[in-house]
């Protein structure tokens, strides 16, 4: 597997797990004790990985030449939790599929 795409599974590992302890930071600062530190770590931490993955998935997709579609699947995927995990595995799923140039 290219080093890219690599990097894109890793990130997208991160950007899901960042997601995660952001929306755990957020229920504990407004349902639980009130306490902001897991939203001032996670929030910048979140949104710097969430800018990267969507500057991945745009960076692949000019480089694989992708459908629009599958770019904004990509795109969209960024949103829900854990949903860029997804996309990853159906990347590498299809890339996987693909047959090899000659």
């Amino acid at each position: 597997m290219p080093v890219l795409y690599r990097v894109f599974f890793a990130v997208a590992l991160a950007e899901a797990g960042s997601w995660i302890g952001l929306l755990a930071g957020m229920w504990v600062k407004y349902l639980g004790s009130g306490a902001e530190l897991g939203v001032q770590i996670f929030g910048p931490v979140h949104g710097g990985l969430f800018m990267l993955y969507g500057g991945l998935v745009v960076l692949l997709a000019i480089r694989e030449r992708w459908s629009w579609r599958t770019v904004l699947l990509g795109l969209a995927c960024s949103i829900p939790p854990l949903a860029s995990i997804w996309f990853e595995r159906r990347i590498a799923r299809d890339k996987d599929a693909a047959p090899v140039p000659a």
